[in-house]
């Protein structure tokens, strides 16, 4: 055992000490209520504080998150935390993490957990984001354990289209794997009615899964994102989400611009212009109207239960 702590204290230790935005530390001031968080010392790991990582020598360290974007899968989590990052107090983990949800790699406790970070200064709010949290019925309780003090953004998009959206990346992983693709019809319907088999179906169900957030965490401690008016508009969407995580406002109408090529908002930062990866955007399937209208009928009683849990409505449907 004490070889196999060992082992995770070198490898914390030895992550290479490169912040996720330019070393100037005075860029990255923020004010005091991002200070960087305690890490929860319980069953996960038989750590204390002096076995923790200490600041590199430029004033960075990793932390443990401020602010978790937990889902939902193909509501725009991509484009959001990329938005994010646009502010300079922010910090961003760049992959998935997956250690709420995925076994092998919550086993491995905080000490992992903590590599997966950015590297920041310590007034920088600290964020990852993990799209299968929303829907996963064990991660709230894990997350409030771990870092109960964590905000949380949640981003949604009309359930119909998420569920398009959801079929969409599916079929494009399908056709480079060269496996069978499945029309869309095949998955959403069986005998003639909605599939309630299909699990993209189960996701767009967000009342079920808003429940049990709210077991674990108040609901003023989650601000939902509108991902539709995210890519129609996205300015006044981050607006409310630098209000809501109490930054300095920053980001601004210049870090956008419509890319008439690719149909959506890129991004400006800097002077440098990116865009999302090309499997953004794809287009969805031709469906048949009669089947839309299936899923409309569907979601109709799912999506009322949503907006009374968080108090407000959404343009679906």
């Amino acid at each position: 055992m004490a070889a196999f702590l060992l082992g995770l204290l070198l490898l914390v230790a030895q992550s290479p000490p490169v912040p996720s935005r330019p070393t100037d530390r005075d860029d990255h001031a923020s004010p005091s209520s991002h200070a960087p968080l305690q890490v929860a010392i319980d069953d996960l790991s038989p750590l204390n504080d002096s076995s923790l990582p200490s600041a590199h020598p430029n004033g960075t360290l990793q932390q443990l998150p401020n602010l978790v974007i937990i889902g939902v899968r193909k509501g725009g989590t991509r484009a959001l935390i990329e938005m994010l990052s646009l502010h300079s107090a922010v910090a961003a983990a760049q992959n998935e993490v997956h250690f709420f949800d995925w076994e092998t790699h919550f086993q491995r406790g905080l000490p992992w957990y903590l590599t997966q970070m950015p590297f920041s200064f310590p007034g920088q709010m600290t964020v990852e984001k993990t799209p299968a949290y929303f829907t996963s019925a064990k991660v709230p309780e894990r997350v409030r354990r771990v870092i109960p003090d964590v905000k949380l953004l949640l981003i949604l998009r009309d359930p119909t289209e998420r569920v398009l959206s959801d079929y969409t990346q599916v079929y494009y992983n399908r056709l480079q794997k060269h496996k069978r693709l499945q029309p869309i019809e095949s998955v959403l319907l069986k005998d003639g009615e909605i599939n309630l088999g299909y699990r993209a179906l189960n996701r767009s169900l967000y009342y079920q899964h808003m429940e049990n957030w709210l077991r674990y965490f108040p609901l003023e401690r989650i601000h939902v994102v509108d991902g539709d008016q995210l890519i129609r508009d996205p300015l006044p969407e981050m607006k409310q989400v630098e209000r809501f995580l109490e930054l300095e406002p920053q980001i601004n109408a210049s870090n956008f611009y419509f890319n008439k090529t690719k149909g959506f908002y890129c991004l400006r930062d800097h002077g440098r212009e990116r865009c999302l990866h090309d499997s953004k955007g794809r287009a969805h399937p031709h469906v048949d109207p009669s089947i839309l209208q299936k899923l409309f009928r569907y979601f109709h009683e799912p999506n009322r239960k949503f907006f009374e849990l968080v108090g407000r409505t959404f343009d679906w449907n």
